[in-house]
């Protein structure tokens, strides 16, 4: 039987999941789209943080015990010009894709945030499919310039 659970604070995390096997789990099954552990653990203290104008919070998806798939949303502290949320990372188990279950991650998430939520997704990413079928739409293109080390 499958549970899914929105967790806000240290306590439930380290109940439902653990801050560490969360890591771990989203750098594996990120797969390509991969971020470094310490990007990914950063985004978690900010989606639990209590300081002013960070937030948000983490969805976790279990079947019979076992984490099958999670999303870390960030709450922008912004309105109208950027959304509310950003969904920063959501990852199903390899084994587990293909059964819906990222779908009910994104209704679960768009259930909880009391705003709009926007995502980056890379073009050749094949969950971009899932995410147009579930309402997201394409507004901008964004563009980065980064600091030379």
């Amino acid at each position: 039987m499958m549970t899914i659970d929105t967790i806000r604070n240290w306590e439930s995390l380290e109940d439902k999941i653990g801050k560490d096997a969360l890591i771990e789990f989203l750098h594996k099954h990120l797969d390509r789209f991969r971020d470094t552990k310490s990007a990914i653990s950063k985004a978690i203290d900010y989606a639990l943080s209590d300081d002013a104008g960070r937030g948000g919070y983490i969805i976790s998806a279990h079947e019979d015990g076992i984490l099958v798939g999670a999303v870390v949303m960030n709450n922008t502290g912004m309105q109208e010009f950027i959304p509310e949320y950003y969904l920063i990372y959501i990852a199903v188990d390899a084994s587990q894709r293909g059964k819906g279950i990222g779908g009910k991650l994104l209704q679960k998430a768009f259930d909880t945030a009391d705003g709009d939520i926007a995502l980056h997704v890379e073009y050749d990413n094949p969950a971009k499919r899932l995410y147009e079928r579930m309402g997201f739409t394409t507004k901008y293109a964004e563009m980065r310039w980064q600091r030379s080390k």
